[in-house]
């Protein structure tokens, strides 16, 4: 019994290789479709590749098929394909051995209409940019080195590869990672709920709260990225506190995430670049100044160094500044004994003015003023005294008769004011004494000044007063004649006297006419005794 299995047993089915029913396959769709136009709308198209070709998909609600628009022919083409765009496309149906997929090879483009799925984008976001979700004032500034970045992508993707790669090279720093799912139902919750949880966490806490946020996925087709597209990640991502960096898909793909973020980066390395500055560069930049500065002051300090030789070579010297005030001071120095010796003179002069005004009559006569006045006020202030104690005493009866019918509660402030009337009496007693003794002292001050002006401290000391016959004071000797009747005042009295003839020659000296001087007569005792004093003035 032969095996099921063995691979001898005879059939009637032709062997073909791979390549050959590949082949196969690809001349009997060329065949039967050899020219199409195909009703579709534009997905995944990403630009025309380094090679000049561009290959995108072409879809339907129910279907998709692969399409590709050649170098030669993209250069023909009136309008360029776009993202969404619902188009008429004429070409060939064809197969890709390589793969086993079948494809169309687009020789003409017409624009049919915008798709279903670009019109709901579009009626989106004119909604949400009517109420303000796009406004630039709502846009944040990006901190310049931040501390932490919370980033919002699949953990297992490559795209937080690149992103912790780039920040790592660029300038290190903490990186928290929300992991969500970027693509299918439930992936526009999970991105909103993320970017809320966020700026949920509190400053400080077990978990860092990110100074940047970065919600990041790869390139992928208008379905792929549809997620995004979500009027609940729009929303969370534009009553963010933490500011926002869109990295959603490529250069060329557009989401309302990238609207509503606070700034959009053409790749998720592109937003790693954006958040973190270069830390070589700023630590160059940082080297860089510090030599400028080192370098500024250096000159600043030469140039000062320099303004303060040239400042000290322009002042003249010591010998030049101090000659002037050298020359004045020794001008001032030969004028000082002169000018001391002036204003000695002139207060001697001064002085002797003021003391020929000062008689003592005029001293007695002011103190007996004084003496007057003082006498006056004192009687004034005793009757004063008197009568207001007469006032307060019938006031004080007048009191106690009213007081009588009083009820006690009042006596003790009667008794009370009554202390204080004795004591303002008391009072007013030891004030007129203080005032009697003030004036005592004044008047005793003046007396003393006048004892001391008065001319009979002078007689004390051994000096007279010679007075004429009309009790005039002499002083000068001229003024007497021979025989004139004349009084000497000693401190003790007075005496009367008459004056001799001539003078009393001196003692080895000559007349006017160089002859010796007569004998004078002999002189009184008397006048002797008044020769002998001399005169007070």
């Amino acid at each position: 019994m032969s095996s099921l299995f063995d691979n001898d047993s005879p059939t009637n089915l032709t062997e073909f290789s791979v390549s050959e029913l590949s082949g196969s396959i690809k001349r009997t769709v060329e065949t039967a479709f050899d020219q199409v136009r195909v009703r579709g709308e534009i997905s995944g198209y990403r630009g025309p590749h380094s090679s000049g070709h561009a290959y995108f998909s072409l879809k339907d609600d129910k279907a998709r098929i692969d399409a590709v628009v050649w170098k030669g022919t993209m250069g023909r083409l009136k309008f360029r394909p776009e993202e969404g765009m619902e188009v008429i496309a004429t070409g060939k149906v064809t197969t890709f051995p390589g793969s086993s997929k079948y494809q169309i090879v687009i020789e003409n483009l017409e624009p049919a209409g915008a798709g279903a799925l670009m019109a709901l984008l579009e009626e989106r976001r004119k909604r949400l940019a009517a109420e303000g979700l796009f406004d630039q004032g709502r846009k944040q500034l990006l901190p310049f080195m931040p501390k932490v970045i919370g980033v919002v992508t699949s953990p297992t993707g490559a795209v937080i590869r690149d992103i912790l790669h780039r920040i790592a090279d660029r300038f290190p720093v903490h990186v928290v990672v929300w992991p969500v799912k970027v693509q299918g139902d439930g992936s526009g919750d999970d991105v909103a709920n993320a970017i809320r949880g966020f700026n949920a966490l509190e400053p400080g806490g077990p978990i860092a709260r990110p100074d940047i946020l970065i919600v990041a996925r790869g390139g992928g087709s208008l379905e792929d990225l549809w997620g995004f597209n979500d009027e609940v990640v729009v929303r969370a991502a534009a009553a963010s506190d933490i500011p926002l960096i869109s990295a959603v898909g490529h250069e060329t793909d557009w989401t309302l995430l990238d609207h509503a973020a606070d700034i959009r980066a053409p790749t998720p390395t592109g937003a790693a670049e954006m958040a973190v500055p270069v830390k070589a560069e700023l630590q160059a930049q940082t080297a860089n100044l510090a030599a400028r500065l080192k370098g500024a002051v250096g000159r600043q300090m030469d140039n000062r160094r320099q303004g303060l030789r040239a400042l000290a070579r322009a002042l003249p010297s010591i010998d030049q500044l101090l000659a002037l005030p050298r020359r004045r001071f020794d001008e001032a120095a030969a004028g000082l004994g002169r000018g001391l010796e002036r204003n000695t003179i002139a207060k001697r002069h001064g002085f002797e003015r003021v003391a020929a005004r000062l008689r003592p009559d005029m001293l007695a006569n002011r103190l007996a003023e004084r003496r007057q006045r003082l006498n006056d006020r004192m009687q004034r202030a005793e009757r004063i005294v008197e009568q207001l104690m007469l006032k307060s005493q019938g006031r004080v009866r007048a009191l106690d008769a009213t007081l009588k019918s009083v009820p006690s509660q009042l006596l003790g402030h009667v008794r009370r004011e009554r202390e204080r009337l004795s004591g303002l009496s008391r009072h007013a007693d030891t004030a007129i004494v203080h005032q009697l003794s003030r004036g005592r002292a004044a008047i005793g001050a003046q007396d003393r000044v006048l004892q001391s002006l008065s001319y009979k401290n002078v007689l004390k000391r051994g000096y007279a007063v010679i007075r004429d016959a009309d009790d005039r004071p002499l002083s000068r000797a001229a003024e007497l004649g021979a025989d004139a009747a004349i009084s000497i005042e000693f401190a003790d009295g007075r005496i009367a006297a008459t004056t001799g003839e001539g003078t009393e020659p001196i003692p080895g000296g000559t007349g006017p006419s160089g002859s010796p001087p007569k004998k004078k007569p002999a002189k009184s005792p008397t006048d002797a005794a008044v020769e002998k004093q001399g005169s007070l003035f």
